[in-house]
């Protein structure tokens, strides 16, 4: 038996809905369903009648929801007091973020916080971004960064977690600059030599981001993957080196692009524009995120990337 199913369990019977409380879950309705029928083997009994709708909790469930309810708040109550005897001394934030958004924005964003803030020990954590709303759900983290576009959504529960839009960047395809800046490869390319893709895996966020740009292409460009990996970092190193094109956020390559490194592969419909987002569990009581929290919602700027 998992602790997650129980949190399933007891999100199932908040809500009513199957579909409703795996998409609070982040995770898919059949998986959903797959470990609720789980945790009923283990305790041996029906949890949940689905002969209706609204599905309703039976007898068993009733009486497992209590106890399951006061097991989950003592675990998250002891989880608190240790992760708070393991925080760093002081005055700590605890953010994580994108490996790209870690290195091409936080820093710059940290240093632009008022000198109050500046002083105050925080303590990030790059990962993608399935890890990074794990973190965010299981309390691992004060404030989590992340890309949104409207159809890309991420599955987080809006009457639980905040967000405030601190930036807009492009998703952009670049590729190795040449004499007098002109881009190596230009998109959409030619029928009879397909242009060397440096790509992203397809269930990374980067590669959502890529396969819709491609379904809103009115012809499709002439790829061939030439490599691929989660790092938008390593892309852009294989960029540099002439290996393809890389589609990469502005914020990324910037600094490249004005070196005449990089140049664009591509401008207007091979570009994808998207929000950068931090995000916090508004249910979480921590003093020092409330009050960044008000500066942040006062006065944060839309900041290009």
């Amino acid at each position: 038996m998992e602790i997650k199913w129980i949190e399933d369990f007891v999100a199932l019977a908040q809500h009513q809905s199957f579909s409703r409380a795996a998409e609070i879950r982040n995770v898919t309705q059949s998986g959903f369903s797959r470990r609720i029928q789980a945790l009923e083997q283990w305790v041996g009994a029906d949890l949940v009648d689905r002969s209706g709708y609204p599905p309703a909790l039976t007898d068993a469930g009733r009486l497992f929801k209590e106890v399951a309810e006061d097991v989950l708040a003592k675990l998250y109550d002891t989880r608190a007091v240790i992760r708070n005897e393991r925080r760093m001394p002081g005055i700590g934030l605890q953010i994580v973020a994108g490996h790209t958004i870690a290195l091409a924005f936080l820093p710059g964003w940290l240093a632009s916080l008022p000198p109050n803030f500046r002083d105050v020990r925080t303590r990030v954590t790059p990962t993608n971004v399935h890890d990074s709303i794990l973190a965010l759900a299981n309390g691992n983290c004060d404030l989590m960064l992340a890309y949104h576009h409207p159809e890309l959504p991420l599955h987080l529960d809006a009457t639980k977690y905040e967000y405030l839009t601190v930036g807009i960047d492009v998703f952009m395809p670049v590729c190795k600059a040449m004499d007098k800046r002109a881009p190596m490869f230009r998109l959409a390319g030619s029928t009879d030599r397909a242009l060397p893709l440096l790509s992203y895996a397809d269930s990374s966020y980067f590669g959502r981001c890529f396969a819709l740009l491609m379904q809103r292409a009115k012809s499709q460009p002439n790829l061939q993957r030439h490599y691929e990996s989660d790092m938008a970092e390593l892309l852009k190193k294989m960029a540099l080196a002439g290996e393809g094109i890389a589609w990469l956020p502005r914020s990324s390559v910037a600094e490249e692009i004005a070196r005449g490194e990089l140049a664009m592969a591509g401008a207007g419909p091979w570009c994808l524009e998207f929000e950068l987002r931090v995000y916090r569990d508004a249910t979480a009581h921590n003093p020092l995120v409330s009050t960044l929290w008000q500066h942040l919602a006062a006065t944060s700027q839309i900041v290009p990337g």
